[in-house]
């Protein structure tokens, strides 16, 4: 009977090279799944990175136009001419802040109040600071050069009677006094106009208030 060894021997091999070509094949497979996995979660992750900024830059936009600052003018009534805001920031931050108004009546502030238990001061006020006064429920009263010597000694007869009142002087305004609460101003000529003391009246610590009850000692003194 003939040997059957070397043909036994050649089908072995070729079985083991048949196998190994499959093992190749099953690599590549792997490689172009691993490939196209790869791809596929970056083009995923990059399509939510962008669909989230578009999320937020639109939810930061709409955040804005829902609080953006609006403003009124009362037309009649005890206080005709007084203007109005609607959503003042109120976030403590550092350094200057540029306000929609002048002198300001709300807004992101200092995190130190300016005290004002009735104090008078006889140099401009960092803003900052007098902002986070009103924020406390406090009537800040301010006045230019063209108030006369006789109003500013009536207005801070007022102020020293009055707790969570201050007065200091404020070049940037256009008419010689101005009352200030929270979101309010009325700008008179004189410290004798009825509405001033009306506005004490209805202002300091009134509904407008934001942190009634808050602090108006222990902050910032000059």
């Amino acid at each position: 009977m003939a040997s059957k060894g070397p043909k036994t021997k050649g089908a072995a091999a070729d079985r083991r090279a048949k196998i190994e070509e499959l093992r190749r094949a099953e690599k590549a497979r792997e490689r172009r799944y691993r490939i196209i996995t790869i791809t596929s979660c970056t083009v995923i992750v990059a399509a939510l990175a962008v669909g989230g900024f578009f999320l937020v830059d639109a939810g930061n936009e709409k955040e804005e136009k829902a609080t953006k600052v609006s403003s009124s003018v009362a037309k009649t009534g005890e206080f005709k001419g007084m203007k109005t805001w609607k959503n003042l920031g109120r976030t403590h931050v550092g350094g200057t802040v540029k306000y929609a108004m002048s002198p300001p009546v709300g807004g992101n502030h200092s995190q130190v109040w300016q005290n004002c238990d009735g104090d008078v001061y006889t140099k401009p006020l960092a803003k900052e600071n007098a902002v986070h006064s009103l924020e406390h429920g406090a009537v800040w009263v301010t006045y230019s050069d063209k108030a006369s010597k006789e109003d500013i000694a009536a207005l801070t007869d007022r102020v020293k009677k009055t707790p969570y009142s201050l007065l200091s002087p404020y070049q940037d305004q256009d008419t010689p006094i101005v009352l200030n609460a929270w979101g309010n101003q009325l700008k008179v000529e004189k410290a004798s106009d009825p509405r001033v003391a009306t506005f004490f009246k209805k202002f300091v610590q009134g509904k407008q208030t934001p942190e009634p009850n808050a602090y108006c000692t222990n902050g910032k003194s000059s």
